[in-house]
C-alpha cells in the first residue's frame, strides 16, 4: 500500500499519524494490563477457594458507577429536534442511531442505542404527538 502526504499539510499529517500511532500502543499498553488485572483477580479467587471460601464472589464485588451517557435533557431536545427534521416516520432505532451521530458518537455503539432507544423515545413521541413507525401509529 502506498502512502501519500499533500503538499502543504505534510506536517499535520506526520503529527497526526504520530499521535494515532501513540494512541493505538497506549491502547494494547492498556489490553495488557488488564489482562494482567484478570489473572490477579483468578488467582485471588483460586487462593480464596484453597482457603475454604464458599462464599459468592459476584456478592462482594463493589458496585460499579453508572455511567452518565446523555445529560439532563440532552436526550430529549435530541430527539425533538430530530422528529422535527425528519421528512417522515422514523423507527425508535432510528431516532437513536441519528442522536447518537449527532453527538458524534458511534452509532454502531450498542450501549449508547440501547440507552438511546424506547422509553424516552416513547415518552417523548407521546409528549409530541407523533409516533414513531417502530412505536405504532395513534
Amino acid at each position: 500500500m502506498e502512502t501519500t502526504i499533500s503538499d502543504g499539510c505534510d506536517h499535520t499529517i506526520s503529527g497526526l499519524l504520530r499521535k494515532r500511532a501513540e494512541l493505538f500502543n497506549e491502547a494494547e499498553r492498556i489490553r495488557d494490563r488488564m489482562a494482567e488485572i484478570w489473572n490477579d483477580i483468578d488467582a485471588l479467587d483460586r487462593t480464596l477457594g484453597s482457603f475454604g471460601y464458599m462464599g459468592d464472589l459476584d456478592a462482594v464485588m463493589p458496585r460499579q458507577k453508572r455511567q452518565v451517557m446523555f445529560g439532563t435533557g440532552e436526550l430529549t431536545r435530541a430527539l425533538m429536534r430530530t422528529i422535527a427534521d425528519a421528512g417522515g416516520p422514523m423507527t425508535s432505532r432510528e431516532l437513536a442511531q441519528t442522536v447518537i451521530s449527532l453527538r458524534g458518537d458511534d452509532a454502531r455503539d450498542r450501549r449508547l442505542l440501547s440507552e438511546a432507544t424506547p422509553p424516552g423515545v416513547k415518552g417523548l413521541a407521546e409528549a409530541k404527538g407523533r409516533w414513531p413507525r417502530a412505536l405504532g401509529s395513534g
